[in-house]
């Protein structure tokens, strides 16, 4: 394992591994070699390459949009915690009418809550496969239904399998949970705390088959740790006349207010508190293990020989002419510092190469017949652009879209490119097709009639930097 950068990066490049992975490896000539050429570890150049095609393939922006997303349906589940915080407490204390039953008002403000986390707490300690508590993985679940597009399911389950590596996804899904539950209970506790103020409750508890005794010892032990936080509570006797059968004075209904805002306090606000307390620190922990890249999963690993290769000073093989020695630059920048080069592709094998001799400053490329040629060209391009570029086609060949998409990849290392269509004055039905072929290839990538030639003198002149009036641009 190896260092890669922040979260947000380690999360980008994992969201491209997964894309790779389902639908094959993208077209990353240009990515790998500016990732190269920025040097670093093999886990730093992962992500530049991955930030340089997220840009590309838009994942970065599926990534934001996801995110915003998340934002929202958490937003919308606090606002739905909240009201039901508050619809709790008023469905426990009622209008005020009738008199309220203690145990059963308590159990429906705290029942719920006490229930999830005691599974919470067995769930630390026996980790169930659902791997987070409920209320987290219906945000996470909320949040995938309102993604959409083509690559809206990447950045989730991405994120998933990072989280889950590195152990954070249980808490950050338990964090959520919590903060959930807190949010709900704070608004349990104001609401309570409105209508003890605004209305006049009466309290009383109610038992078919418990004795005063065991109400006294239930009320007395559920309301000593809110005692020791500093909450009033109802004495033994008040407990005992307080079976609804006796008038009891406001004082001790003021008590048992007391006693039903001390066990929400330290049962339900406290707990859940520290429980997220607890689940952020150890979110932040996992987080920080997840931006450290595992550079050994299949998708990484296979990427070393490229972005880590033995040599990256290795020039393109030329043919007999001119020998070409090109030098390194020590840092990447796109500044132009060689004049013109010229290079032959999709040539018959009987051409001459090069087709005229060469003007003063215009360096032979040679020809670029094979695919490790076009990469070791390209990656010298990177490191020292040219000022201009000629290509040299045979337009009496079938042209090819590999050889388009290679001429578009040249033109991003160059301040100006040119071809030439070498052809024949005589040409046949079928030459003459093929040569327009070639021109409507050539279109597509951006390459106009302006930046043609059919001859190699007038596009040498021009390599060699002779006015633009001079040439002949057919």
């Amino acid at each position: 394992m190896c260092e890669g950068g922040s979260f947000k990066q380690a999360w980008l490049t994992e969201t491209l591994r997964v894309r790779e992975a389902h639908w094959g490896q993208l077209q990353d000539g240009t990515e790998v070699r500016r990732a190269r050429a920025e040097g670093g570890t093999f886990a730093q150049r992962l992500v530049r390459r991955a930030q340089y095609l997220g840009q590309r393939e838009k994942l970065t922006e599926a990534l934001g949009q996801w995110t915003t997303l998340s934002q929202w349906s958490l937003a919308i589940m606090l606002l739905v915690a909240i009201l039901a915080g508050a619809g709790t407490a008023l469905g426990a204390l009622g209008d005020g009418v009738r008199s309220v039953n203690l145990l059963l008002a308590l159990a429906a403000m705290l029942g719920l809550h006490s229930l999830t986390l005691i599974l919470w707490l067995i769930g630390i300690a026996v980790p169930a496969p659902q791997n987070g508590p409920w209320l987290g993985r219906i945000w996470l679940g909320v949040t995938r239904k309102l993604a959409r597009g083509p690559d809206a399911g990447l950045a989730p389950r991405a994120l998933v399998g990072l989280l889950g590596r590195s152990g954070a996804l249980r808490w950050v899904l338990s964090a959520i949970s919590h903060l959930l539950w807190l949010a709900a209970l704070i608004s349990l506790l104001a609401t309570l705390l409105v209508l003890l103020s605004a209305r006049r409750y009466t309290f009383n508890w109610e038992t078919t088959l418990l004795s005063p005794d065991a109400f006294v010892s239930l009320t007395n032990a559920l309301g000593w740790l809110p005692r020791q936080f500093g909450f009033a509570m109802p004495s033994d006797g008040i407990i005992r006349i307080s079976d609804g059968l006796n008038a009891l004075p406001p004082e001790a209904h003021a008590l048992w207010s007391g006693w039903l805002i001390g066990c929400v306090v330290v049962y339900g606000i406290v707990p859940r508190l520290i429980a997220a307390v607890f689940s952020v620190v150890l979110a932040r922990r996992g987080l920080r293990r997840a931006a450290v890249l595992d550079t050994a999963l299949p998708g990484y690993a296979n990427l070393r020989p490229r972005l880590m290769p033995p040599s990256e000073t290795i020039a393109p093989d030329a043919r007999p002419g001119p020998k070409v020695h090109y030098t390194t630059a020590p840092q990447a920048n796109l500044s132009f510092t060689s004049p013109g080069l010229l290079l032959g592709l999709e040539l018959a094998p009987a051409s001459t190469w090069p087709p005229l001799p060469l003007p003063e400053g215009v360096h032979n490329g040679g020809i670029i017949d094979s695919r490790a040629q076009r990469h070791a060209l390209l990656d010298q391009l990177h490191k020292q652009p040219v000022e201009r570029l000629l290509v040299v086609c045979d337009a009496f060949q079938t042209p090819d879209r590999g050889i388009s998409a290679f001429i578009s990849e040249l033109a991003a290392y160059a301040k100006e490119l040119r071809v030439v269509l070498v052809t024949e004055p005589h040409a046949t039905p079928v030459e003459a097709a093929r040569h327009t072929a070639w021109r409507a290839q050539l279109a597509e990538i951006g390459i106009s009639a302006q930046q043609l030639f059919t001859a190699p003198g007038p596009a040498l002149r021009w390599l060699s930097g002779a006015s633009h009036d001079e040439h002949e641009a057919s």
